[in-house]
């Protein structure tokens, strides 16, 4: 474990390594960045946003290493200023965001390529995991019947909700193929994750 230590009356972490992915590690001041510049999904319910942040970007890692494999399509100039733009977006302002690159440890440019590499991520998920069978209709309508599409309380007749019910049946079992896979990379390669 590589810890960077400030000396003072009482020492003080600086940053430390989280994790370590084939080789490449991860650490505290990673994941703070992840969180601070809306780099990865908000902790689900009950589970502390650090922790979360860690996995998604050993998970990250993981995707990435078969991206670098695999090659798919970079992203234009125009997703890339698209994907920048919504980060920045979530600031009041140019000066609190180029504050936050700062406190960060980025540059625009280092965001720029963290952007990037999500991008060439999820179009490798969408070629890998994009196109599956059709759900039968049996099977949606199975599904509007065992989840939640309600609207002030109601829940909405399934004909009227058909193409939402198919697209969040479309989008659970991609997520469901994509979760397996992750399992299996972490199989595979040496993942080592160390006390937070």
């Amino acid at each position: 474990m590589c810890l960077i230590v400030v000396v003072t009356a009482n020492a003080q972490i600086i940053d430390r390594v989280l994790a370590v992915v084939a080789g490449q590690p991860i650490t505290l001041s990673d994941v703070r960045a992840a969180i601070a510049l809306g780099l990865v999904s908000p902790a689900p319910s009950g589970e502390k946003p650090e922790r979360a942040a860690l996995n998604s970007l050993i998970d990250r890692q993981l995707q990435l290493m078969e991206v670098n494999r695999y090659l798919p399509p970079e992203p234009t100039s125009a997703e890339l200023d698209a994907k920048v733009a919504e980060i920045r977006a979530r600031f009041s302002g140019d000066a609190a965001f180029q504050a936050a690159l700062t406190e960060n440890g980025f540059t625009p440019d280092q965001l720029r390529a963290r952007v990037r590499d999500n991008l060439r991520i999820e179009k490798y998920l969408s070629q890998r995991f994009g196109v599956g069978p059709e759900p039968s209709d049996e099977e949606l309508q199975r599904f509007y019947r065992s989840n939640d599409f309600r609207r002030d309380g109601i829940q909405r007749p399934y004909a009227e909700v058909r193409d939402e019910v198919k697209q969040r049946l479309v989008e659970e079992r991609k997520a469901a193929l994509i979760r397996d896979w992750v399992t299996g990379l972490r199989r595979r390669v040496d993942v080592a994750v160390l006390p937070m």
